[in-house]
């Protein structure tokens, strides 16, 4: 495992770091090595969209399907 080191954090940044660690009972450093995988599993959502069959759907036709099913409601 390697060491990460964060310099200009602002402290806005960190006071929340230790709210939301606080929180979840963790060290402030468990909840950001928590909080940066969640947010680094988006580098791999281009390579799953590109795996994905095509449809032939296109974006417009989906905003009105969703559009048509919210006002069924």
């Amino acid at each position: 495992m390697r060491t990460l080191y964060l310099r200009n954090v602002p402290d806005e940044v960190v006071q929340r770091l230790e709210t939301l660690a606080e929180r979840a009972g963790l060290s402030v450093s468990a909840m950001a090595v928590r909080e940066l995988a969640r947010s680094t599993c988006r580098a791999e959502n281009p390579a799953l969209l590109g795996d994905l069959p095509d449809l032939s759907v296109s974006a417009e036709d989906i905003v009105d399907a969703l559009h048509a099913g919210r006002s069924e409601r």
